[in-house]
C-alpha cells in the first residue's frame, strides 16, 4: 500500500475519532430537554466511552487494512518499537493524526457554536489535570493513570493483533478496550492515551488546557514505548509477523 494512501486513512480515521468521541462529549454527555423542568437526556461518561470505543472499531474495520488504523502517535510509537511499523513512517503518521484531529475538533467547533452561549473556553473536551481535570486529580495522578491506561491499551493492540491470535476479531477487542480505558479514565484526565486527540480540542479551548498539553504527550509515548517492548518480551515476536 502507498504511502499517501496510508496517510489518508489515518487522517480521516483520526478526523473520526475526535469528531465522534469529543462530539458525544460536547454535543450528547449532558443534554437537558424542557425549561421549566429539564430533564436529563445525556449519555454520560458511559455514553461518552462508547464512542469512543465505537469511533475506533468501526474505523479497525474500515481502515485496518490500509494504514493498520493507529490515529493516534502512541499507537504509532508502540508499534514501531514491537518491530510491527516500519520506522521511516513514524513521523508522516504523526502528521496526518494531529492533522485529521484538527480538522474534526474545527468541524466539531462550526457545530457546537451554533449553539447560543456556547464557549470552547469551557474545555471542550480537552484533557487536564488539578483543576482542569474533571474530578479535580493531580498532575501525578493524571501522568500514572494515562502512562497505565496507555500501556494496557497498546498491549490489547498488540496481543489482539498478533498473527497468533484468532483472525477477525481484533477491531471488536480493540474497541471495547478503549472503551473500558475510558470509564476509569475520564474522572482523572478526561482521558486522553492519544496525543493526537488531545492536541486537536485543546487548540480550540486555549490558555491553560493548552500549556498542560505536554503531559498528554509524553505519557501516552511512555506507556506505549514500554507496552512495545513488555509484549514481545512475553508472547515472543512470531516470525509470520
Amino acid at each position: 500500500m502507498k504511502l499517501q494512501n496510508k496517510l489518508f486513512a489515518e487522517f480521516f480515521g483520526t478526523f473520526w475519532l475526535v469528531f465522534g468521541g469529543c462530539g458525544s462529549a460536547v454535543l450528547a454527555a449532558m443534554f437537558l430537554a424542557g425549561d421549566a423542568s429539564p430533564i436529563n437526556l445525556g449519555i454520560g461518561f458511559v455514553g461518552v466511552s462508547l464512542a469512543f470505543g465505537l469511533t475506533v472499531m468501526t474505523m479497525a474495520y474500515t481502515i485496518g487494512h490500509i494504514s493498520g488504523c493507529h490515529l493516534n502517535p502512541a499507537v504509532t510509537i508502540g508499534l514501531v518499537v514491537a518491530g510491527r511499523h516500519p520506522k521511516s513512517e513514524t513521523i508522516p503518521y504523526f502528521a496526518a493524526q494531529v492533522i485529521g484531529g484538527i480538522a474534526g475538533a474545527a468541524v466539531l467547533y462550526l457545530i457546537a457554536s451554533g449553539k447560543e452561549g456556547f464557549s470552547a473556553a469551557g474545555g471542550f473536551a480537552s484533557n487536564g489535570f488539578n483543576d482542569l481535570s474533571p474530578g479535580g486529580y493531580s498532575m501525578v495522578a493524571a501522568l500514572v493513570s494515562e502512562i497505565v491506561l496507555t500501556f494496557f491499551f497498546l498491549f490489547i493492540i498488540l496481543g489482539a493483533t498478533d498473527k497468533r491470535a484468532p483472525a477477525g476479531f481484533a477491531p471488536i477487542a480493540i474497541g471495547l478496550g478503549l472503551t473500558l480505558i475510558h470509564l476509569i479514565g475520564i474522572p482523572v484526565t478526561n482521558l486522553s492515551v492519544n496525543p493526537a486527540r488531545s492536541t486537536a480540542p485543546a487548540l480550540f479551548a486555549g490558555g491553560a488546557y493548552i500549556s498542560q498539553l505536554w503531559l498528554f504527550w509524553l505519557a501516552p509515548i511512555i506507556g506505549a514505548v514500554l507496552a512495545g517492548i513488555v509484549y514481545p518480551l512475553i508472547a515472543g515476536r512470531d516470525k509470520n509477523q
